[in-house]
């Protein structure tokens, strides 16, 4: 940048010398002194002569202030015990003078923070910038801005030479006439005039100055910036491939312990139970489970004694006998016909789908996207479909439904209790589809629905929407022509610890019976997906389930094992006690999430055995044979290649008419993500999401604008948005605020009419 062709008012180099009236005290008042300004110091002397040797003060212009008190007087102060008042001879003076201190100061403080930077700048080229970081994009931005703001200095500065062209014009002009020797009132003006054009030209070359020195602030800061930036990201980098050395470490020691306790295992003829992967599963980082403190069972079971089993004309064999009739009645029993209507024709049922295409070999590292996600909301990070299932969420609770007919064997029991056995094994089946799973499914946009008509094939009409978005919640409600109802309202919350990352569905699910009139309520569990930042994928399920009958007062504590490689107990082990009103236990359930549940009954139980947490005796139940309520159907052949769905999972999003226009099937993304192209689904989602956001902004802004009304009737500020198909109230049984079903979409749905749906897709 070149240099203006002016001179400037401080002379060449970088000193500025000449007489100041500095103040001395109330005696002497004013006193001419010998001021010296060089280097970021102003210095003054009695005269001249004294420069040599005695300096009788002395301030740092980079700390210190200058202000002005009037037309020539002005103030410098360090802050300190330094102040000078100094007083110009006139006012131009006093202007040479503030515009050279300001110039120093400004070079002083550049020159003392260039000082504080330790090491040498920071090089554009540097090789140590991590690729992939974007460090040559922003130093290349940050150079275009320092070449755009110097070109505009340049262009000031040519401004400045004009003004100064122009000003030294006037000047002359202006000497002219007071050459003339103009008397009286005629010659002030014209002195007044010339003051006032040397005043113009020198605050036109202090402006100049000032853009300058603000252009080598902008390039010194911009070097500190730019090497702190470098510094930050080359220790994210050292934590990064520490924290990958320390996760590779980590599954080393597993593999070598697991192959000890396999070996020790050998030693005693016990097997060592365990899915071969993963860690302990940690629910959040306050309450880790540790694998070194397994915990021992609550209760023992053992067998009742020879006497219960010769009693044929007791309650047991009676227990025993409606129990393999009831069973009987209902595998027998032909699902595909209205039992109601027996004449009526049976038609054929529709064939569902067994294949989906194949999910393509696409390689992306999970951990390159979730590093920068730790600690934050799953459901508010984009991601790409290469972690999704071709399903969404609003099908994956409808996935709860695979094992309907234990709730269709639990609305013929006679007994509530025994009822509660296969309600509690219908809250456990709900897992066993998500054992490989690791796939993410599509957040429903506000909005979308998805119905699952099975009325034909098994008695039961399924309905979800999501019915809010931040937090993200869907409402569900399935009625069954076998005499029972599901609803739940499901929020899930998510959070990506580092290692794993822990799924929190919140919310109640409700099972009501025709038969009896009872009410059951329970909640899902913690899911945990392990070896996010290296190994393989794998899922576990932890927690406790209380499943309980709000009409008898029977209650069923269900406990799910979190994965241990210490344990010699079965993995995945799901155990519980279904006991009535009064504490007494009836039934012992026993069984893993993944594969299959029994049920045994207590004939006796007793305080005994070993000594369970804190010196507490175990309970010891004595049982009959135990019976299986549940086991898990088997994948289909090549389920591997096809996300690991099920028979059920494969068919919800197998294309049907009649459906909703808000219908997940209609999802175009999803769509394309199941029929292998990912880079168009990509594309998709992303329109889709900005589409959602477009339609949020213009509800939020209608909200404001009947906010003042709103507040101004009732002091409480009101959101706009109301689910279509379900309605928000205060449910009777827990008290919370959810959507319940208020009907009316399989009437639309027969007449075709859809006019009230939103255009979300």
């Amino acid at each position: 940048m070149s240099e203006p062709k002016t001179p400037t008012p401080t002379p060449a180099g970088d000193t500025y010398k000449g007489w100041v009236f500095k103040w001395t005290n109330y005696i002497k008042g004013y006193q001419r002194r010998w001021f010296v300004l060089s280097n970021g110091l102003l210095s003054y002397y009695r005269t001249q002569a004294e420069m040599g040797h005695t300096c009788r003060g002395t301030i740092n212009l980079a700390t210190a202030t200058i202000t002005v008190d009037d037309a020539c007087n002005f103030v410098i102060s360090n802050g300190g015990a330094q102040t000078y008042h100094l007083k110009a001879s006139c006012e131009v003076e006093r202007q040479r003078w503030i515009t050279a201190l300001e110039l120093a100061k400004a070079k002083a403080a550049r020159m003392q923070a260039e000082s504080d930077d330790s090491g040498d700048d920071f090089s554009p080229s540097s090789p140590t910038v991590p690729p992939g970081q974007g460090g040559g994009a922003q130093n290349s931005e940050v150079q275009s801005a320092l070449r755009t703001l110097g070109s505009k200095v340049e262009d000031l500065s040519t401004c400045n030479d004009l003004i100064s062209k122009h000003g030294s014009a006037l000047q002359r002009s202006l000497s002219e006439l007071d050459s003339l020797r103009l008397t009286g009132e005629a010659g002030d003006k014209i002195r007044q005039v010339a003051e006032r054009a040397t005043l113009f030209r020198i605050t036109s070359n202090a402006m100049i100055n000032a853009c300058r020195d603000f252009l080598t602030l902008a390039q010194a800061h911009s070097k500190r910036w730019q090497k702190a930036l470098q510094a930050e990201r080359e220790q994210r980098v050292r934590l990064e491939e520490t924290l990958e050395q320390l996760a590779k470490q980590h599954n080393h020691l597993e593999r070598a312990f697991r192959g000890a306790a396999q070996s020790n295992a050998a030693v005693d003829s016990k097997g060592t139970a365990g899915p071969g992967k993963g860690e302990a599963s940690d629910e959040d980082d306050d309450n880790e489970f540790f694998d070194a403190m397994e915990e021992a069972p609550e209760f023992i079971t053992v067998p009742a004694d020879p006497q219960f089993h010769k009693r044929s004309s007791s309650n047991i064999s009676g227990f025993n006998s409606e129990m393999c009739s009831d069973d009987q009645s209902l595998t027998e029993e032909p699902l595909a016909i209205n039992q109601e209507s027996p004449s009526q024709e049976v038609l054929p049922l529709k064939k569902r789908r067994t294949r989906i295409p194949d999910k393509p070999n696409y390689s992306l590292n999970l951990w390159s996207i979730m590093k920068n996600c730790i600690g934050k909301e799953l459901s508010k990070i984009p991601m790409p479909v290469n972690f999704n299932e071709p399903i969404s969420m609003l099908q994956r609770l409808s996935e709860d439904l695979e094992y309907h007919e234990l709730l269709d064997k639990a609305g013929k029991c006679q007994s509530s209790l025994e009822q509660m056995c296969y309600v509690a094994a219908f809250s456990v089946s709900s897992y066993s589809t998500t054992v490989h799973r690791t796939g993410k499914p599509f957040n429903p946009l506000l909005g979308e629905t998805y119905e699952l008509d099975r009325r034909r094939e098994s008695g039961y009409r399924s309905l979800c929407e999501q019915v809010s978005h931040h937090p993200p919640a869907a409402a569900h409600h399935v009625i069954s022509d076998r005499g029972w109802t599901l609803r739940q309202e499901i929020t899930v919350a998510s959070k990506f610890r580092g290692k794993y990352l822990s799924i929190m569905p919140l919310g109640t699910i409700h099972a009501i019976f025709e038969k009896g009139n009872n009410h059951y309520t329970w909640k899902k569990v913690t899911t945990t997906v392990h070896n996010i930042i290296v190994g393989k994928l794998w899922i576990d399920q932890s927690g406790e389930i209380d499943v309980v009958n709000h009409t008898t007062g029977d209650r069923c504590h269900l406990k799910f094992a979190p994965y241990s490689y210490f344990s010699r107990d079965v993995a995945r082990k799901v155990t519980g006690v279904v006991m009535d009103k009064d504490g007494k236990a009836h039934y012992v359930l026993s069984g893993t999430w993944d594969e299959k549940m029994e049920f045994s009954r207590v004939m006796q139980s007793s305080r005994g055995g070993e000594n369970g947490v804190e010196g507490k005796q175990k309970t010891v139940y004595q049982t009959l044979k135990a019976r299986e309520v549940w086991r898990r159907n088997p994948l289909l052949e090549g389920a591997e290649t096809m996300y690991y769905f099920t028979a059920l999972a494969l068919s919800l999003n197998e294309a049907e008419e009649g459906v909703a226009p808000t219908d997940s099937r209609r999802r175009p993304d999803q769509r394309l993500m199941e029929d292998g192209r990912w880079e168009e689904a990509n594309a998709e989602k992303q329109r889709l999401e900005e589409k959602q956001r477009i339609v949020r902004r213009e509800r939020e802004r209608e909200a404001a604008s009947q906010r003042t009304t709103s507040q101004s009737e009732d002091g409480v500020p009101h959101d706009n948005y109301n689910a279509l198909w379900f309605e928000r109230c205060e449910d009777q049984i827990t008290g919370e605020q959810v959507h319940i079903y208020k009907g009316g979409y399989w009437d639309a749905k027969d007449h075709g009419s859809w006019d009230d749906c939103p255009d979300i897709f």
